[in-house]
């Protein structure tokens, strides 16, 4: 590890090892960390999990993704905790521990890019890398009081990278501040292919909001204001005009057979003892069935085509994050899950979709971040940050 010292014990104390970057270039002055999930020459790749670790061996290349920052002049600090097999959404390792909310220490971060989201908000890495499936950048990001980007799907490269559920994952980033937001997107974002114009059509799914507590909404207003003040009010729509249920199931199906095409024969094979709540989510992967999936697809196909025509090529969803701040760390594991299950039903529209959400840390509730997101068409990534930047001030 090449910090001095990791207070939030965000990064996974490998032994450190250099990775040269260019001496000048767009990122030039900033520092970044990486998921453990994205191979760093000269180090392994864990994923949360020892067995994986134990498996990985040393990497002597880093993924491209990685390695375009390197090119750009950004330094490289370490690699950070992920959830195990980042099959989870709360930050929290039964194997390696829990990094610490720099938003709000006693609050989970969120996951199961936890360590990168600590590492930035801790204010020891000016960005970092994570990747999300159902999740886990926007959901750190809004606990941590972060900018965070899921990207439109396949924008940013995933080669050489742990997969989970192939069809959802999707590599994403953190920053404390737009500017260095923007600039970081530059980079990994190159061009938008449907660029926003100046004065985006707002929506506001009124469903989705309805999913809040008054006191959440009521946090959440001051926000919205300031983004009606620049953009105008949004019009009312339904995010889930079919119901949050079906693709809330649509989702939970397609991801966990995936998942468990990815990581099932890893897991029966080596016998990986796998932590609370991951275990129980393979356990539900493992079972799901082909009509459950192939209804899932067909679901994930209409849901795609409606927000699609929606949104046009000029709209803009403007929507809470997350359902409200952090659970507190002690928080028992039944309730977590509750609370995850009930984030996928404002999370998983940008996952079936495959379109780009982004959580600007604009709230916070007794203290606590608490975010607010833009989601665009398909290849408005680059447009939804200059509009977080405008908003943000």
């Amino acid at each position: 590890m090449l910090i001095p010292r990791d207070p939030a014990h965000a990064f996974v104390p490998y032994p450190g090892a250099e990775l040269p970057h260019a001496a000048g270039g767009p990122l030039a002055g900033l520092s970044f960390a990486v998921k453990d999930l994205f191979d760093v020459a000269g180090y392994p790749t864990g994923g949360g999990n020892p067995h994986v670790l134990a498996l990985s061996g040393i990497k002597t290349r880093s993924a491209p993704t990685v390695q375009r920052l390197l090119d750009a002049g950004a330094r490289f600090l370490g690699k950070t905790y992920t959830d195990e097999l980042a099959f989870s959404m709360n930050g929290i390792n039964a194997h390696f521990g829990a990094p610490i909310n720099g938003g709000d220490p006693a609050r989970i971060t969120g996951g199961s890019s936890s360590g990168s989201a600590a590492a930035v908000s801790n204010g020891l890495a000016d960005f970092a890398l994570g990747t999300d499936t159902g999740g886990s950048v926007r959901c750190p990001a809004s606990h941590c009081g972060l900018f965070g980007l899921r990207p439109t799907h396949g924008r940013i490269s995933l080669e050489d990278c742990l997969d989970l559920a192939p069809s959802f994952d999707t590599c994403g980033f953190f920053t404390r501040d737009a500017a260095t937001f923007e600039r970081v997107g530059e980079v990994l974002l190159g061009e938008d292919a449907a660029p926003l114009p100046a004065a985006p059509r707002l929506l506001s799914p009124t469903d989705g909001w309805g999913l809040l507590g008054a006191e959440v909404v009521d946090a959440l207003r001051p926000a919205l204001e300031r983004v009606e003040a620049l953009y105008g009010r949004p019009a009312p729509v339904d995010m889930a005009p079919q119901g949050f249920e079906r693709n809330y199931w649509a989702f939970r199906y397609i991801q966990g057979r995936e998942a468990w095409q990815t990581d099932g024969e890893l897991i029966e094979t080596h016998g990986l003892a796998l932590g609370p709540g991951v275990r129980e989510r393979f356990a539900f992967s493992k079972g799901v069935t082909d009509v459950q999936f192939e209804e899932s697809r067909a679901i994930r196909a209409q849901v795609g085509a409606a927000l699609a025509e929606l949104l046009g090529r000029d709209g803009v969803l403007v929507l809470p994050t997350m359902p409200d701040i952090a659970p507190l760390k002690d928080a028992d594991e039944g309730s977590l899950e509750d609370y995850r299950n009930k984030a996928i039903q404002l999370l998983c529209l940008s996952g079936l979709s495959g379109f780009p959400q982004l959580s600007m840390p604009l709230a916070s509730r007794s203290g606590a971040p608490l975010g607010l997101s833009l989601l665009g068409p398909a290849g408005s990534d680059r447009s939804l940050i200059a509009m977080a930047r405008r908003i943000a001030g």
